[in-house]
């Protein structure tokens, strides 16, 4: 098995020192211009709806198993939207994926052949249209039904814009949804009214507990917040926020990480002059914890193993001001590149990227060499449902079993890096203690000469009282702050 930056297949170790590029290239989002749909014999055809451009996207992301994420990106820079209707677009597609159970469980009582049965289109439309009316107050019922009616009219034919107007306005008629029968355990309501997989909730429940599992999933249906974590090695936080607020954002500093801020509809914030000139880099707020807990200081000498995208790389420059030297490696080379970019859009020149198999740095690199290691380890991702919805059908109950093993032989692999005395932390962006507190336990019981200090850090004695004391690290919730849910433990090696 083999293990890069969050995933496997095996390659040679290839190092490259930074060299800084053009500062900052846009990423492709948001809205970029029309791509105008062709009717037959030239005649360019009305630009698609924010409705019709979400019931693509949700066709293929359970059709051809797409990844949303990635897919509603490209599709918005494509589609000739207003920013009102991105909004919307990107609305629908995650609010739909995210609420899937109870919508597919309010329409079966409607749909009198079933969904499965129905053709995929139309089971997404339906879908969509129902997430509308039973989640979106500021979407009028019956303009979700009128457009729900015309696309499966332009769609289909006249059969079957009668049964969507039929089911739809039957649940109208219905008045408060979903009904649960009586006799449900706990675990079978919070699936049904919450929308996540059975399995998911049962393995929460067992883990944290009925209440805590629920708010958990609860938390999940959430719009993300967006976060910034801000380049104190060119502005202070206190200068970024004055600049963000004079601009007429809604910004606050954030209560997780003293390097971040919290923006409201702000838009996306990757396409401003402060994100391109490297003031700042969209980062949620529990990931800038792991460098704030890896605590590198200037002139040390670091190893991230997994590094892409390359944020706790870059916030780990930023921390030793850009003096010492960082190792950011990934197994794909076209990741490393893209750390490489990171790197040079915010002016910091202390990292080099490597290419390689993360289980082979052990063998690539020299022994007890590294003041500080990073293993952000691949994981099931459980944490960042919020951001990926999809993740919710796509995972099962073996793939947790599957990716802690890699966790731990990762550990063990790199571990051996380290000098006496140095500092190895241990992260995922998952709850699942399959993958977080049993992994460093494991690794403990077999390296007696490593000790946990996760409890001795600045972050825990910020964050205790509301982050989770897991085993041997410190585990945070997707209600806790509105975050990703993120495991992080602080291991020292002994002199």
């Amino acid at each position: 098995m083999s293990a890069g930056g969050k995933g496997g297949g095996g390659q040679r170790l290839h190092t490259s020192g930074n060299q800084p590029t053009a500062s900052g290239t846009k990423p492709a989002s948001g809205r970029t211009g029309g791509a105008g749909r062709n009717r037959p014999g030239g005649k360019p055809a009305a630009p698609a709806s924010a409705r019709e451009v979400a019931l693509d996207i949700l066709v293929r992301v359970e059709q051809q198993g797409a990844y949303s994420n990635l897919l509603l990106g490209s599709t918005l820079q494509k589609a000739d939207l207003s920013r009102e209707d991105t909004g919307l677009a990107t609305e629908l597609v995650y609010g739909t994926l995210s609420r899937m159970i109870t919508l597919d469980y309010v329409l079966s009582s409607f749909v009198s052949k079933g969904m499965a049965k129905l053709q995929p289109w139309v089971r997404s439309l339906l879908r969509l249209s129902l997430y509308q009316i039973m989640y979106l107050d500021r979407v009028p019922s019956h303009a979700a039904v009128n457009e729900a009616v015309n696309i499966s009219k332009r769609r289909g034919h006249q059969g079957i814009s009668g049964m969507v107007n039929g089911v739809l306005r039957s649940v109208l008629r219905a008045g408060d949804l979903p009904v649960l029968p009586e006799g449900l355990s706990r675990e079978e309501r919070i699936s049904i009214l919450h929308s996540h997989p059975l399995w998911m909730v049962q393995r929460w429940s067992a883990e944290y507990g009925p209440d805590t599992a629920e708010a958990m999933c609860a938390a999940n249906n959430e719009p993300p917040a967006v976060s910034v974590r801000v380049n104190t090695t060119m502005i202070s936080r206190e200068a970024m926020l004055a600049e963000l607020l004079e601009a007429g954002l809604d910004a606050a500093e954030s209560k997780v990480s003293p390097a971040g801020l919290v923006i409201r509809g702000g838009g996306n914030l990757a396409l401003t002059s402060w994100y391109r000139d490297g003031y700042l880099s969209v980062q949620d707020e529990s990931s800038m914890l792991v460098a704030e807990v890896v605590a590198p200081e200037a002139g040390m000498k670091v190893l991230d193993c997994c590094a892409a995208p390359g944020g706790k790389s870059a916030h780990m420059g930023e921390l030793m001001k850009d003096e010492g030297s960082i190792l950011a490696n990934d197994l794909h080379e076209h990741k490393a590149g893209l750390i490489a970019e990171q790197a040079a859009r915010l002016g910091l020149e202390c990292i080099t990227t490597a290419s390689g198999d993360a289980l082979e740095l052990g063998a690539a690199l020299q022994p007890e060499s590294y003041d500080r290691i990073l293993l952000d380890a691949p994981c099931s991702g459980l944490g960042v449902i919020r951001r990926k919805p999809d993740l919710k059908w796509r995972k099962q109950p073996e793939d947790i079993a599957s990716v802690a093993a890699l966790q731990l032989e990762l550990l063990q692999s790199v571990s051996g890096l380290l000098k006496p005395g140095g500092v190895l932390v241990y992260s995922t962006c998952t709850t699942e203690q399959a993958e977080n507190s049993r992994v460093v336990a494991a690794f403990l019981e077999r390296n007696p000469g490593f000790a946990q200090v996760s409890f001795k850090s600045a972050v825990w004695e910020r964050l205790e009282g509301t982050a989770l004391a897991a085993g041997d690290g410190m585990q945070l919730l997707p209600h806790h702050y509105g975050s990703d849910g993120f495991y992080i433990a602080r291991l020292e090696r002994l002199l």
